[in-house]
């Protein structure tokens, strides 16, 4: 190389421009598949899409960290399938971005077959040094959440109240694990750069000046065919996208019959005036009713006396005129 460029930029340069222009095309089949039913995700969505879609790296790296380290991210054949998906997606974003970085960066003539042996390069130092930081990661991240606990646990910072206790043991441990992080990501962008430092040295140098360069690298861009690039690219979005709304009405999920969720009725509109009225109804047959009651009663109580003998009649005056006598006299 004319100019020496570091391992951990050499690294960067490759992998960071190759994720991004391969990621929209995996994206979409990882999301076709998911409509499909054939990908189930489960815990650590996000790390797992991530580490699914990350495949220059990943490819024989996950098998070991879902065997050998026991961490269980989802299931399905969709998860299969999409790698092996990914592996031609990937090598033509190796060799794209690898023949840019080549003229640009390292006045080198690209070689052939350059996304292949970018590839399985990027493979190789991932499936010994993803395991690795898988394990590093999560041995920090354990370590820091149980530092952060203790902090609280042992009275340094006791009567915190409950929000700030989140938010500062949040801070602590995510500050860690981060800083963590972003050390392994960098010493594995150092290992890639290494690995692949030497395929640029063995790489001729190219023959143009710095604007022939330039030129030839613009000219990479521009496909042969603009028409039929566009034409099978719109045909593949109406494919996947036709795909796509076909499998959701027929594989989106929909709650078993024991967990169905109660319809809640909405409690009906409260009107003053027909409330008033009902109840004034109400009480009206209640008074009615009452009063019925009062003129049972007294008939019942004309029958008894009709139906009793004169003798007990005449018996029962005096002792109602003797008992009222004595109240007469009182002042």
């Amino acid at each position: 190389m004319n100019d020496p460029v570091s391992p951990t930029k050499l690294g960067f340069g490759i992998l960071w421009p190759a994720f991004w222009t391969g990621l929209p095309i995996k994206l979409a089949i990882a999301v076709l598949f998911l409509a499909f039913g054939i990908v189930q995700f489960e815990t650590r969505i996000a790390l797992a899409f991530m580490m699914l879609l990350a495949s220059p790296v990943t490819v024989l790296a996950l098998p070991t960290i879902t065997l050998g380290l026991d961490s269980h991210i989802g299931e399905g054949a969709g998860i299969v399938l999409l790698f092996l998906l990914a592996i031609p997606i990937d090598m033509w974003a190796l060799r794209l971005v690898g023949r840019t970085f080549f003229l640009e960066h390292c006045r080198r003539e690209p070689p052939a077959g350059l996304g292949l042996t970018l590839w399985w390069k990027c493979a190789l130092v991932g499936a010994i040094y993803l395991p690795i930081l898988w394990f590093v990661q999560g041995a920090v991240t354990d370590a820091s959440i149980s530092a952060a606990h203790s902090l609280f646990e042992d009275g340094i910072l006791e009567g915190t109240p409950i929000a700030e206790r989140i938010s500062i043991e949040l801070t602590l441990w995510g500050t860690v694990a981060t800083a963590a992080l972003s050390m392994m990501l960098i010493i594995g962008f150092s290992l890639v750069g290494r690995v692949i430092r030497g395929t640029v040295q063995m790489a001729p140098h190219a023959s143009e000046n710095y604007e022939g360069l330039i030129a030839r690298w613009d000219l990479m861009r521009v496909p042969v065919d603009p028409g039929l690039l566009l034409t099978v690219v719109s045909c593949m979005a109406v494919v996947l996208s036709l795909l796509f709304w076909f499998s959701l009405p027929r594989f989106t999920p929909h709650p078993h019959e024991c967990c169905k969720k109660v319809e809640a009725k909405a409690a009906p509109e409260i009107k003053p005036l027909e409330v008033l009225t009902k109840d004034e109804n109400l009480i009206a047959q209640l008074a009615a009713r009452v009063d019925f009651l009062i003129e049972q009663q007294a008939a019942a109580n004309r029958e008894k006396e009709k139906s009793r003998p004169k003798g007990e009649a005449a018996m029962s005056e005096p002792e109602t005129t003797g008992s009222g006598a004595p109240a007469a006299m009182k002042p």
